[in-house]
């Protein structure tokens, strides 16, 4: 039975062997240069794993899988100019290390690229069928940005709406590359939507985690400073559920920025453990983890294949970083 390091394997030495290529360098040296960054590669990871479910010859997928890492990079370029970020994944983001317009460039040139890729090899799917999925998912993608960006001036955030939020900002590309890799493996639309709604449930579990990680994760396995979305005063579940529960007077301590950064850290942790957000949000992980698993129980495909979907679910669901 292959584990998730094989489908990472196989798609880092194909990523590796196949730069985004053209003229002139100045445009195509920063588009490789975010590509090569590094990062989990769950999204094409998932494609290739969903269309192994259902075809052996995992090279026909391989362009497929490209395309979903390479517009996922475009999302990210583009997201670290909107959020003036200075690093990604340790290392300068494309703005800081060239500079803003060749950023902006870089990005869209990515984009247009994942289109072009997405259609070089579709398998056994309908290339409109394709195409409307990845659309789809594009568009979301965008909205959820749009959201997340008018939370940050909003005074009320609903839980329903932070939760629609992130499946459209992280999720419905994860569900997008597993039911596009399903499609071109040969599934059927039955098949290949319940792959999508296991993604998509994996995604939200995974953001909740990553939330949950920022505030009560260990400094030294994150690999950064726990409490950043405090100090930006950022609408997670965790601040959402607060403020829910919190009087007048606690509100007013969670967005004071009266002492130091660590102080106010303290003062809204304290908040969260009285309020017990934090095993609350820890039982959001796994509703949306049990809700991954059903739809994954009912997909035609063979025992091993899902034993590996149920591990890569669980690992991201118990990862300490």
């Amino acid at each position: 039975m292959n584990d998730i390091a094989y489908y990472q394997d196989i798609f880092l030495k194909h990523l590796s062997e196949n730069k985004i290529e053209g003229e002139p360098s100045t445009l195509y040296d920063p588009a490789n240069y975010i590509l090569q960054l590094g990062g989990k590669r769950m999204r094409p990871v998932l494609l290739l794993m969903a269309y192994h479910a259902f075809d052996e010859d995992l090279s026909q997928a391989l362009d497929a899988a490209m395309a979903i890492e390479v517009f996922h990079n475009f999302t990210l370029a583009h997201d670290d100019i909107m959020d003036a970020a200075p690093l990604r994944r340790g290392q300068a983001t494309l703005h800081e290390k060239y500079n803003l317009p060749v950023a902006i460039l870089a990005g869209d040139v990515l984009l247009i690229k994942s289109y072009q890729l997405l259609l070089k090899n579709p398998g056994q799917a309908d290339p409109l069928q394709i195409l409307t999925i990845f659309n789809k998912a594009a568009i979301e993608i965008c909205e959820g940005q749009q959201m997340d960006m008018d939370f940050e001036s909003s005074e009320v955030v609903s839980e329903e709406a932070y939760l629609k939020m992130i499946a459209y900002k992280t999720a419905v590309l994860l569900g997008a590359a597993m039911e596009i890799g399903a499609l071109m493996g040969g599934a059927s639309a039955y098949d290949a939507g319940l792959m999508y709604q296991f993604a998509l449930n994996v995604g939200l579990a995974f953001q909740v985690r990553d939330d949950f990680l920022d505030t009560f994760g260990d400094p030294e396995r994150v690999g950064k400073m726990t409490g950043g979305d405090i100090i930006q005063n950022k609408k997670t579940l965790l601040m959402i559920r607060c403020l829910a529960r919190a009087n007048a007077e606690e509100k007013a301590e969670i967005f004071s920025n009266k002492g130091s950064n660590s102080e106010k850290i303290s003062r809204v942790i304290r908040l969260y453990l009285k309020y017990e957000v934090d095993s609350g949000t820890q039982q959001v992980q796994e509703y949306y983890y049990n809700q991954a698993m059903q739809s994954l129980d009912q997909v035609n495909i063979t025992e091993a294949h899902k034993t590996v979907l149920k591990q890569f679910a669980r690992s991201l669901l118990e990862r300490t970083h």
